[in-house]
């Protein structure tokens, strides 16, 4: 059996072994070839959980039809101009979250988002619930359109149409006519998906003034109730997150400007905590997830190609340069009006790209042509039309009031009493101000320069005459607006406006409440 090939036996004297010289040439082949289907196995696999983490956000994404947006509309400006709502729906198991009542939507909060032309530039202005706006005309579900309604609560444009996921487009329209802005995109967040988002970043820092129950998130509960919050920072997430931006009671004045100012601050610590993250994939795919189910939008930004395009947009925007703002206000019995001609300024302001700090943020500014006014030339002064004011006569001067009463009426204002001080010394002239009426009063200052404001726990607007006054009169003809586009620099925004500005990189235990 010598010639046998049985398992294990040597090869014959002086032959070469079978596979000696062939184990190069077939092993190594072998080896790339397992490699190359490990690595194509590998890349399948990414591309179909790329595919499917894409498929799934897509399919998160909510949109409203634009055929309720109005065709009357302002014209683009080099910025863009996004309007977020946050909705208090109970549809989509929002009802777990302590949504609004019945099944209408409502809006509990609103900003318009300025994001400048330079991109390294924002701000948000908050516009208050309950500010009296006129609602223009908004589509009903049924097609047909409704008459506009003047003097009306802003949050009830959301509600026009008594659907449960409210009337965006409508409520699109209604900012669009308060500030002459065109509104580029619409982003309505509700209860539940906003709960998500806070989740999915690991929570956010914020800065409780004082202990909260829950008698003061639902004051219906007629108790303090248990402990919500207590006294000191902490971060917050879920349904604590929202309880946190929801409540208005028992912090500061328990108004709904209050709370404005602590959403600010929640949604400024948010950027930063997201910013913070960066391009983690394990913070940024729960987030995407929780994002796009938490949206509806408007069908500019209804996919998540179109929604990463515009969150590329603002990457080079630091927190710093990152603002928050209110529309200047004021109390107008239990509601809030919106302050003009402040108002109109601020909006001026950002039709122009200039930031709150005066800055020009849309790009390099074109070479002015020969014989055109200088950049740095005063603004057109705006009348003061629907302010009301006093006038009282502080000097010996005989008529001084009658005199100031004049300047008032030809510049819009509505003069309510002339009459003579009690005290007759008064050297500079003075303007007092009621409690959230300070924007009507630095709309006097430019006819009263000089003049000292003062706060006063009265309501109303008083100027008391002083000698500068009677010594340097301020012009008495009436301001006329341009009826073409000025190559002037833009007024910046007003005093109360940028006294009260927040930045995305603020202390988030300042300027929280208003009280």
């Amino acid at each position: 059996m010598s010639g046998s090939h049985r398992s294990g036996a040597r090869p014959e004297s002086g032959s070469q072994p079978a596979i000696s010289k062939a184990t190069p040439r077939t092993r190594r082949p072998r080896r790339r070839r397992r490699i190359l289907s490990i690595a194509l196995s590998l890349a399948i696999l990414l591309m179909a959980g790329a595919g499917w983490i894409y498929l799934r956000l897509n399919g998160n994404i909510r949109t409203f039809s634009a055929d309720g947006v109005s065709p009357d509309r302002p014209e683009e400006t080099g910025g863009r101009n996004v309007l977020v709502i946050g909705s208090d729906s109970r549809a989509g198991g929002n009802d777990a979250y302590g949504g609004g009542q019945g099944d209408v939507g409502r809006s509990d909060t609103a900003f318009l988002l300025h994001v400048y032309a330079d991109r390294r530039h924002a701000v948000a202005v908050s516009i208050p619930r309950d500010a009296l706006v006129e609602i223009p005309p908004c589509r009903l579900p049924d097609g047909s359109w409704t008459g506009p309604k003047a003097n009306t609560m802003f949050n009830a444009a959301f509600s026009v149409g008594d659907t449960t996921r409210g009337n965006p487009a409508c409520t699109q329209n209604t900012v669009e006519k308060l500030t002459g802005l065109r509104v580029d995109h619409t982003v309505v967040i509700d209860f539940a998906g906003f709960a998500a988002m806070t989740s999915a970043v690991g929570g956010v820092d914020v800065c409780v003034p004082t202990d909260v129950y829950a008698g003061d998130l639902n004051p219906n509960l007629h108790a303090r109730g248990e402990l919500l919050f207590a006294k000191g920072r902490q971060t917050v997430s879920g349904r604590k997150a929202l309880d946190y931006v929801r409540i208005r009671h028992g912090l500061g004045d328990g108004s709904d400007i209050g709370r404005i100012r602590r959403q600010q601050a929640f949604v400024a610590a948010l950027i930063t905590r997201v910013k913070g993250k960066g391009l983690d994939p394990t913070t940024l795919v729960p987030l995407a997830d929780a994002a796009t189910k938490a949206l509806t939008v408007d069908p500019g930004l209804g996919s998540v190609p179109k929604l990463t395009s515009f969150a590329m947009s603002l990457r080079d925007i630091d927190l710093h340069n990152t603002k928050f703002v209110t529309v200047p206000w004021r109390y107008q019995g239990e509601r809030v009006a919106i302050v003009r001609p402040q108002a109109d300024i601020l909006w001026s302001a950002l039709r122009a790209d200039r930031t709150v700090d005066g800055e020009d943020a849309g790009g390099k500014s074109p070479e002015p042509s020969p014989g055109s006014p200088p950049t740095n030339a005063a603004p057109v002064p705006v009348p003061g039309t629907g302010i009301s004011v006093a006038v009282y006569n502080g000097t010996s001067t005989t008529g001084l009031a009658a005199r100031a009463a004049d300047t008032l009426r030809a510049n819009g204002f509505t003069v309510t009493t002339t009459a003579t001080a009690a005290s007759r010394t008064h050297v500079a002239t003075v303007i007092e101000y009621g409690r959230g009426e300070r924007d009507r009063a630095d709309a006097l200052v430019p006819l009263f320069p000089g003049a000292e404001l003062r706060p006063t726990s009265a309501t109303g607007l008083t100027i008391t005459l002083g000698r500068t006054f009677a010594s340097e009169p301020p012009p008495t003809t009436k301001p006329t607006e341009p009826t073409e586009p000025s190559t002037s620099t833009p007024a910046p925004p007003p005093a109360s406006v940028v006294d009260k500005v927040r930045s995305a990189d603020d202390d988030p235990c300042s300027n929280l409440s208003f009280g």
